[in-house]
């Protein structure tokens, strides 16, 4: 039977015991979806966008990187993680900016909700670079795509 793993015998909140935990290789991919007007993508030029902030895309990159590594902070059970790699790809496809968040690390827990806090960031931060064109501008969903090492893998 499954149950929450963030909840004690007494059902109060707990962050999980990883201390018998196997040290393993840990990979997370997550995936952000940003859909922007056409207005917007008609700026767009090379892949992507120059404001007075400076570069969307590269910004955006920047912010998700700092945001996984940060993801212990915003997020109260999570544990600390020291990174080896968060690395981004992104994709233009129609008015749709795809953003791909990739984390790993070699520890004893993985790295989900690095690389959702990741792709999460780098969208929201497209969002606020381009907030002055216009409002109108979705997220559309943020998914794990694919998990590997520790007791179970995923894959979308």
């Amino acid at each position: 039977m499954k149950t929450f793993t963030h909840l004690d015998s007494d059902n109060q909140p707990s962050m999980v015991d990883v201390s018998e935990k196997a040290i393993t290789k840990r990979t997370a991919i997550a995936q952000s979806i940003v859909v922007l007007t056409d207005e917007i993508m008609a700026n767009f030029q090379d892949g992507d966008l120059k404001t007075k902030k400076g570069s969307v895309i590269q910004t955006a990159i920047i912010a998700g990187t700092m945001g996984a590594k940060k993801t212990s902070d915003l997020i109260p059970l999570c544990h600390p993680l020291g990174l080896d790699s968060c690395k981004f790809s992104t994709e233009i496809a129609g008015n749709e900016v795809i953003i791909t968040c990739i984390c790993s690390l070699t520890a004893k827990t993985g790295v989900e909700m690095e690389a959702l806090t990741g792709a999460s960031i780098a969208a929201l931060t497209i969002y606020d670079m381009c907030k002055a064109f216009s409002h109108d501008i979705i997220i559309k969903e943020t998914k794990l795509i694919s998990k590997t090492g520790g007791k179970s893998d995923y894959k979308l």
